[in-house]
């Protein structure tokens, strides 16, 4: 473990990467980046970060701030719910924390889009708790260290390694630097997670419903309420196929059907 934890930190020492996430950090500005880093490349979400956060600099602004204006400074990351989320979860904790993140994991996952790794991360990035936690690029690193021949490699194999790797009196760089680890082995070699129990590809986005939506919101928030059929005509798809996408953001939070038109919730 001794030789493990070197061989992390001497790699982060030589190739720590810069993320404006990562400078003057704060509760609000940690949330921002591991919401928008759920199932999102850091890249994309370098160039989206900085606006975001100076048009919407804290939790007060964003809970009062109408979806549309959210919506249309997130345009370009993509699984739009994750900006409906953040704008709830700026509510709570305006309503229920008096405009203060909580520290605890048991009131983190209270928290609309926070699942167990985002909350240990929120705790680990935001308040240098030494809190455990898995994600892609630290299950990479473990399975390339740990498991190099064997499959099938569950986080339940992973997460008392993780423990005991911790460095207690400073998480926060210790997580910079097997995400940073991490990321360099999905770039350099075969890719470790492959190994694991439960690795899965993405589907194609392309004809996906995913697309769908994400062309239905630019339409929307360009051009205001509109029938299914004129947002087919501008989006070039079939008004058949767009209505259950369409039907599915409504019950989702993001759109509101007024008779035949839909809008921007």
């Amino acid at each position: 473990m001794a030789s493990f934890r070197r061989e992390v930190m001497e790699f982060y020492g030589r190739n720590r990467r810069t993320f404006p996430w990562r400078e003057d950090i704060t509760p609000y500005r940690v949330v921002v980046s591991e919401i928008m880093l759920q199932q999102t490349g850091v890249e994309r979400v370098r160039e989206k970060y900085e606006p975001f956060v100076r048009r919407l600099p804290d939790f007060s602004t964003l809970a009062a701030a109408p979806l549309k204006d959210i919506m249309t400074i997130w345009q370009g990351l993509g699984y739009n719910r994750r900006a409906l989320s953040l704008k709830r979860l700026a509510g709570v904790v305006m309503e229920r924390h008096s405009g203060r993140l909580p520290q605890d994991r048991g009131s983190l996952l209270e928290l609309p889009g926070v699942g167990e790794a985002t909350a240990g991360a929120i705790m680990a990035f935001a308040f240098n708790v030494p809190a455990v936690f898995i994600e892609t690029n630290i299950r990479r690193v473990f399975i390339h260290c740990f498991f190099p021949d064997e499959a099938n490699v569950s986080d339940r194999q992973i997460v008392p390694l993780i423990e005991a790797a911790l460095d207690r009196s400073n998480p926060r760089d210790w997580y910079f630097a097997l995400m940073d680890y991490g990321s360099h082995l999905g770039r350099t070699g075969s890719n470790a997670n492959r190994k694991s129990l439960h690795y899965s590809r993405q589907s194609h986005f392309t004809g996906s419903d995913r697309e769908l939506r994400g062309e239905a919101i630019r339409v929307l928030l360009v051009r205001g309420p509109m029938t299914v059929n004129d947002i087919a005509a501008a989006a070039g798809r079939d008004a058949r196929r767009l209505v259950p996408v369409l039907d599915t953001m409504v019950g989702d939070g993001l759109l509101v059907r007024e008779k035949e038109s839909y809008r921007i919730a």
